[in-house]
Formats: C-alpha cells, structure tokens, sequence
C-alpha cells in the first residue's frame, strides 16, 4: 500500500482543471441525489467526466515510458559570459502531448524561473536552448530534469524525473579569450576597440631578403642583394618575438569590490587571461604572478602550446584574501624568477593616495629592471555621484566627496607617470580592451 501512494505521488498530480472536475462532479451527485426531479442530466456529467478522467490516465500511463529527456551541457562553464545550455525532449507517445520543462540549476544563479512549455506530435524530438550568466568561479551542481506532461484530455499531468545531477566548473572566461583570439589571428583587432598603433621606426629583427614590390618601404632596399641579382632587392622585418610578458594579479582585500555581479579580481583575471593568450599568438612569452600577503602561484614565462591551459588552470583556483599586499615578498620574487627586462602588468587597485604611498617605494623598483605597467579600476558609482546634480546639502556633500575620490585617482596616475610608470585608469567593463590596446602599443614602440 506504501508502494502504491509513493507512486502515485511522485507520478500522478491532479491539475487545477481536474480539481474543478471533481468539485463539479461532487455538486452534480449532490444535485441528482436531493433534486430527483432534474432528471438524469447531473448524473450523465458525472458518469461521463468520470470516464474522461479514467481514459486520461489509461492514456498517459499505458506506455512505461512515454518521455525521453536529457540535459545539453558544456564540459564547463565560462565566467561573466552567457553560457549555452539546452534540454533535449523526445514523445514517445502516439499522440499529441504538452509538456512543461523544469531544470534544476545551480542555487548559485537564483533563479526559480526555469520553465519551459512546449507542444509534441507523436515521435516528435525538440531542443530547448536557454543560457546562464555565472559571476564566480568555481563548481556548481545541476539537480534533475523534470518533465510534466498532458494529454489531449487535460485532467491528469503525469511527471518524468530524469537524473541528471551533475557538477560543472566555472573557469575564468574562456570564450572572451577565444573571441580576442580569433580577432587576433584574423588582425581584425581593431573591429572590437582595439587601436591601430603606428609604428615607430622598424623592428630590430631580421626576417629575410626579397624581391621589391610596389607599395615597399623604399628605405629597406638592400643596395648589395640588388646589385648581385640585378633586380631590387628589399630587407624584410619582423615584429621581435619572445618578449616576457607577465601579469600579477594582487589578491588582497581591494580587489574585493564587486561590479555587475563579480569581484574586481574576476575582470583581472579575465583580463589577464586573454591578454597571455594574445601574447603567445604574437610568439611572446606569458607568465603569470599571484600575491597577497604571500605569494601566491608563479607560472614562468614560456610560450609552449600548453602554457595557456596551464595559466587557465591556475587562475580558477584563485580567490579573493584579506590581508595587505606584502610588496616586499613581490618585489623579491619578481628578482629571483624574472631574470630579463620583461613587459610586467600589475592588476590592483588603488582608492586613495596613501594606498598608492604605501607600494610606491616597490614599484619604482621593480620598474628600474621592467617595464611596469600598473592597471588599476575606476569607481563607475563614484563617478555617477559625481555627475549628479546637487538638490540639497547632503548632496552636495556626497558630491564633492564623489569629486574628491575620482580626482584622487587622476593624481595617481600622474604620480605614477612622474617615476616612469605606465599605469591604465579603467572601467571594469573595458579591462580587457584596454589592456590589450596598451600592450599592442608597447610592442609597436619597441618599449621593452
């Protein structure tokens, strides 16, 4: 008897419209059994919503397994990005079916909307694609597919439980890395806000000789290859390659503050990840520091077609500490493990002058031996408040406080440019291009 109410619980659910057929089916009894005198009507109601509800359930329950559905889903999951999932749904049963789709997601994404409605002829196969927007990293676990299906009748609404449980991992967000390394493959850079730089003069590595055709840099003809060929001759250069190019990305409390749903060590991340894989397309060498009050991983600077997934793998693991930055440790490891003048991009973040005091001393020596370039992130809401107009004095005192922070980060970079620091002020949102477009301007002015 247990086993019997078990599975009619779990796959028998009475809908609102049966819940109002049996409701009129009680009053229609009550009509026929104390108004004998309105004939059989009630009665032939009765009897016949009875044989509808009892046809519905032969209908439904008479194939053992009349749904088949499946969960669609990547091997993992791309951060800040939108994700592609789908729910694959096949009708096994000889006639017409709607159904409705619940997906077990993640508590992560707070989301209790995953609905799907859908209608199904007999044999027919659907996909239901739906996407996800994670903002933290790490692993997140899916529950069952659940399939609620009627038949054409509509009293009973039968349910399909599939397990799907599984767990997927969030990564930093690869697809914006892929979308950077496309565009740079293609050198169309510049289509998604990357600036064409001019180049300043010629790189110093030689890549051959060849024959002059129209449009060549007449300076470049070699006067000796043409002589000796008879026909002219031109010196033909390349960008330098295997520069060290390393991103340290501070841990610390600062890096804390949140921006659309993720962290500001997130965007660096993210940042840091496609700006590696753009230098190793340029044949450059990436590495990669992580530092808080310790260090954290170091990844040498080496440009095999395992380094990229190498970087991947270490920055999903990363998370946010919530000690002070210890400059000294960064500076001694930088000496020890950096052994040649290397593009070094410093991820922080600074909110006042005395933050910045207090790093200065370090930076201006890591600078001696690197080309330092230090990106740290504008506050978008201080930046509203000050835009804002002023209705009463509390606003205005809002305002000016708004004024003074976003003035202060202007005066950082202009104490950082004072020591021959290159420091990039950005929005979260345009981290990643910002960044790109300043290391692509170094290599074109030959700066490291």
């Amino acid at each position: 008897m247990k086993k019997l109410f078990n599975l009619f619980y779990t796959n028998l659910f009475l809908t609102s419209r049966l819940f109002m057929a049996l409701g009129g089916c009680v009053v229609l009894f009550l009509l026929a059994f104390f108004f004998p005198w309105l004939g059989v009507i009630p009665e032939l109601v009765f009897y016949t919503l009875v044989i509808l509800t009892f046809i519905d359930i032969l209908m439904l329950y008479r194939t053992a397994k009349g749904i088949f559905a499946k969960r669609h889903a990547p091997e993992r999951l791309s951060n800040s990005d939108d994700n592609e999932l789908g729910i694959y749904i096949e009708n096994w049963y000889p006639f017409n079916i709607s159904a409705g789709i619940i997906d077990e997601i993640p508590f992560q994404f707070q989301k209790r909307d995953i609905w799907f409605k859908t209608e199904l002829k007999p044999r027919q196969r659907k996909l239901i694609n739906y996407a996800l927007r994670p903002t933290k990293r790490g692993e997140y676990e899916f529950g069952q597919v659940r399939v609620f299906v009627r038949s054409p009748v509509g009293l009973i609404t039968r349910r399909y439980n599939f397990k799907q449980a599984e767990t997927l991992a969030v990564y930093p967000s690869f697809l914006q890395m892929r979308k950077y390394e496309l565009m740079a493959i293609s050198n169309n850079l510049s289509e998604i806000g990357i600036k064409k730089i001019r180049r300043l003069g010629h790189s110093l590595e030689f890549e051959q000789v060849k024959n002059y055709v129209q449009g060549d840099d007449y300076r470049t003809i070699n006067w000796k290859a043409t002589a000796r060929q008879g026909t002219l001759m031109t010196n033909n250069y390349t960008d330098e390659k295997s520069q060290h190019v390393y991103c340290v990305i501070e841990k610390s409390r600062a890096m804390k503050m949140p921006f659309d749903g993720l962290s500001l060590l997130d965007y660096a991340i993210n940042a840091s990840l496609v700006l590696s894989n753009v230098a190793l397309l340029k044949e450059d060498k990436a590495g990669l520091i992580t530092v808080a009050e310790k260090i954290g991983t170091v990844v040498p600077a080496d440009r095999r077609p395992t380094q990229i997934n190498k970087i991947l793998e270490v920055l999903y693991k990363e998370k946010t500490r919530y000690l002070e930055t210890n400059m000294e440790v960064l500076y001694s490891t930088i000496r020890s493990v950096i052994k040649q003048r290397s593009l070094v991009v410093f991820f922080t973040n600074y909110e006042s002058m005395s933050a910045l005091q207090r790093q200065l001393p370090f930076l201006k020596r890591i600078a001696k031996f690197h080309l330092l370039l230090v990106v740290f992130f504008e506050n978008t809401e201080l930046k509203k408040l000050s835009e804002e107009a002023a209705v009463d004095v509390e606003g205005i005192y809002i305002k000016t406080i708004a004024e003074k922070f976003a003035y202060d980060k202007k005066l950082i970079v202009k104490e950082l440019a004072k020591y021959n620091i290159q420091s990039i002020l950005s929005t979260p949102k345009n981290l990643t291009v910002n960044t790109i477009n300043r290391y692509l301007e170094i290599k074109a002015k030959q700066k490291i």
